[in-house]
């Protein structure tokens, strides 16, 4: 919201106040000012002169030779705007005068004749060209109202003014307008405010119906709709003063009724539309939903399709308009324009906010239905209007307003209790300061004793409860002047619970493993939520009101978003990337949503390119299945669960067959490791790359037992070596698990320390090769019973099929 210094000043006496010091108390008090614009881009010396004569050059087509008053002299300037003419008053750049980019006019000769000065166009002065009325566009700026002939420039233009520019949260949508920012100004200030007065000239007819009707078909959606039909207006540009005020608040000027409604639109915040009575076609409104395939030809030139969600403004048969959007080309006010119908509405907020997203349209209009006007404001923005057009367009307002009133008008009675509102804000604020500071925000109360019951007004749709108001309090008492004091009361020591210490383990682990933590968006599409997802016969969860199909969905899985990231390193050149992410997936069993959807937090990591094997050699090599392995069983003895993990060698969707591994913890899948696809890698744009995706929740959910630590064995241990041959299909974990369960007690550890394949086996067979480490921690053990416990062990081995190596 752009709010000019000098308008505000009609509504609140500021003259003791620069809009500087304006700024810094509106930021303190909550809303914040993003920045103070100065209209004037370094300009001076321009004054208003006219153009008395004007001939064309003698040695040149496209300028002509111009003797204009400046007050002081009469000067010759020469001008090549295709516009200028004698009778004009405009602007001009005295010799000596400066204008934006430090640009000094001076003495010129233009083929052969002297030029005293430069007549200007507004984008010569600074002024954005799309703010130009479209006449002046091309050529230079003239002055429509009488001005006196050397004056200076600056203040006709408002090129004196400061313009502050709001940068409002959503709950703040009643400083959308200039009354609401008054009201604001008016309350941190403690000054009174001025609001327009309105006094309409109406010629009284019968029958109102004579000149319009309405019909509303949609109540929920339009509970209220008023009209008025001004007959006789003479359109024709708007006076200076209300050009200026739309070109500071950022509108381009188009026309004297046009620019009426844009003015009260910035004013009262209640956005107007003024149709071309005759083009309308009919003395009927009808508001509607639209039609299945209806459509309508806006006012920026495009065919809206439109469907029987959205609202539109009818003669009874065809639209005129998307209601609280844009109005339609047919119906659109032009400059032979004799009579106006203005609507004044109020819309549904949520089915303006639908309609403007569906149709890619926005508007000034729509941006403020769809925050909620105050319903208050809609008669009077209709009469502030209709008054404004007649002073400056003339004619004669045909009818009162014709209206048809569903609207149910609910103010909000909040109960405050002052010692509660000091124990909240930390503060000693007396009953009278609270009075003082509500009469200030201009809210209607009662008081009983200490408990105040505040209306809430509706011009601020944001007071609803107690805590609304302690803020309001707050902000009016100044949030520099609440002391800073110590909490009181008990506390208690905080402390991260056991879920959290675990994954902040998890994720120092990582990291230091050589991952870099990523973070991807929770959103993705439905294509990719249907890959890499777990195994669980779920549902996708789709968004109701997307922003895009690519993030319509919420995310089944992490991994999708990991081939993101790997691919925009490798676009990149970064050839060597290891990535993890700690994240949220989510499923739910029901087709129709009804309840909220499961969230199950995961972690996944990926990895492509070259691994450093040994840091302090600096050597590397490819990345790997067992490179991948390695971290995950790191990261498991890390969290005290590697004694429960298993691999086994599975499937999954994406996945190389013959190079996953499906992880499991004491019988339950927790997840898979292993190389993506090629023909995945080959449709994501990838290099050779191992991913992995394990259920963090289930994994920080498990109980481990608490370190215990043991004194080192007085007793030596025994250490027996096999190197056994079995089918290249027996996993050497199963080998692993036998044993371990016949080893007995003796058998502290157990370690896989070679694999052999190749020469002088038998074809299909490996070889692997154990280490058994055998101890009794409070004796020596002897050769025969470390023996017999060893052909135990082998015994079950053999019946594993597997044979001692020769």
């Amino acid at each position: 919201m752009l709010v000019s210094y000098k308008w505000l000043q009609e509504y609140v006496d500021l003259s003791e106040l620069k809009a500087s010091e304006i700024a810094e108390k509106m930021t303190r008090g909550g809303i914040e000012i993003d920045f103070i614009h100065e209209l004037n881009k370094g300009v001076s010396g321009i004054v208003v002169g006219y153009v008395q004569e004007c001939k064309q050059h003698p040695n040149a087509d496209k300028l002509n030779v111009c003797k204009v008053d400046i007050g002081e002299e009469i000067v010759q300037i020469v001008c090549g705007a295709p516009n200028v003419a004698a009778g004009q008053h405009v602007i001009v750049a005295k010799v000596g005068a400066v204008l934006p980019g430090n640009f000094k006019i001076k003495k010129a000769k233009l083929r052969g004749e002297v030029s005293m000065g430069m007549i200007c166009s507004l984008q010569e002065l600074g002024i954005d060209s799309k703010l130009v009325q479209k006449e002046y566009a091309e050529g230079i700026y003239t002055f429509s109202d009488e001005v006196p002939v050397g004056s200076d420039a600056l203040p006709h233009l408002n090129l004196d003014d400061h313009v502050l520019e709001l940068d409002l949260t959503p709950n703040r949508s009643d400083c959308l307008n200039m009354l609401g920012v008054a009201y604001e100004v008016s309350s941190l200030y403690s000054l009174p405010i001025q609001l327009p007065q309105v006094q309409l000239d109406v010629k009284e007819v019968q029958n109102k119906s004579e000149h319009v009707s309405v019909q509303i078909e949609d109540e929920v959606a339009n509970p209220y709709y008023g009209a008025i039909v001004i007959k006789d207006v003479q359109v024709a540009p708007s006076p200076l003063w209300l050009q200026n005020r739309l070109m500071a608040a950022g509108i381009r000027p188009i026309s004297n009724v046009v620019d009426v409604t844009n003015y009260v639109l910035l004013e009262y915040g209640q956005p107007l539309h003024a149709f071309d009575y005759e083009r309308f076609g009919s003395t009927s409104v009808v508001t509607r939903k639209a039609k299945k395939g209806e459509t309508m030809l806006s006012l920026d030139g495009v065919e809206r399709t439109l469907t029987e969600d959205h609202l539109v403004i009818t003669n009874g048969e065809e639209p005129m308009a998307i209601a609280g959007v844009m109005g339609g080309e047919k119906s659109e006010v032009q400059e032979d324009t004799k009579n106006i119908l203005l609507e004044a509405a109020y819309f549904d907020p949520s089915n303006i906010r639908k309609t403007s997203r569906e149709l890619g349209l926005r508007s000034d209009s729509s941006a403020r239905f769809e925050k909620g006007v105050d319903v208050k404001r809609t008669r009077a923005a209709a009469k502030r209007a209709a008054e404004l057009i007649q002073q400056l367009a003339g004619g004669e307002i045909a009818n009162e307003l014709v209206e048809v009133d569903h609207l149910i008008i609910e103010e909000p009675s909040i109960q405050l209790e002052l010692n509660e509102l000091n124990k909240r804000l930390g503060l000693m604020v007396t009953q009278a300061e609270v009075v003082n500071i509500f009469k200030q925000l201009r809210f209607e109360f009662e008081l009983h004793g200490d408990t105040f019951i505040v209306t809430g007004p509706t011009r601020r749709q944001d007071i609803q409860i107690a805590e609304d108001l302690y803020e309001e309090v707050a902000r009016i008492y100044g949030y520099d002047n609440i002391p800073t004091t110590l909490p009181e009361g008990a506390t208690i020591q905080g402390h991260l619970t056991d879920y959290q210490i675990k994954r902040r383990k998890v994720r120092r682990y990582l990291q230091g493993a050589g991952l870099n933590e990523v973070l991807t968006y929770s959103l993705t599409s439905p294509e990719k939520a249907k890959g890499f997802a777990m195994d669980v016969p779920m549902h996708q969860v789709r968004l109701a009101m997307p922003m895009s199909e690519e993030r319509s969905t919420m995310r089944t899985s992490l991994i999708p978003h990991l081939f993101d990231v790997i691919r925009y390193n490798l676009n990149r050149k970064n050839d060597q990337v290891a990535v993890f992410e700690i994240g949220s997936v989510f499923n739910t069993d029901e087709q129709v949503l009804s309840k909220q959807p499961t969230e199950q937090e995961m972690i996944a990591f990926a990895i492509t390119g070259l691994w450093e094997e040994h840091s302090w050699q600096g050597e590397k090599k490819a990345v790997d299945f067992y490179v991948l392995k390695g971290i995950v069983e790191g990261l498991l003895t890390e969290l005290g669960l590697a004694g429960s993990l298993t691999f086994s060698q599975g499937t999954k969707p994406g996945m190389h067959p013959g190079r996953t591994a499906i992880l499991a913890l004491n019988g339950q899948e927790i997840g898979y490791v292993g190389q993506v696809h090629p023909q995945t890698e080959k449709d994501e744009d990838l290099k050779a790359t191992y991913l992995g995706q394990l259920d963090l929740l289930h994994l920080l959910s498990i109980a481990v037992e608490s370190v215990t630590y043991e004194q080192l064995p007085r007793f030596p241990a025994m250490v027996r070596d096999i190197a056994l041959v079995v089918n290249k299909e027996v996993p050497a974990g199963q080998l692993e698990q036998t044993i371990i369960s016949t080893g007995g007690e003796l058998l502290k550890s157990v370690r896989l320390f070679d694999l052999y394949e190749g020469e002088h086996l038998e074809e299909g067979k490996k070889s692997l090769a154990f280490s058994l480490t055998y101890l009794d921690p409070e004796r020596t053990l002897t050769d025969e019973e470390v023996t017999n416990q060893h052909e135990q062990v082998l015994a079950a081995l053999a019946e594993q099929g597997a044979t001692l190596r020769s």
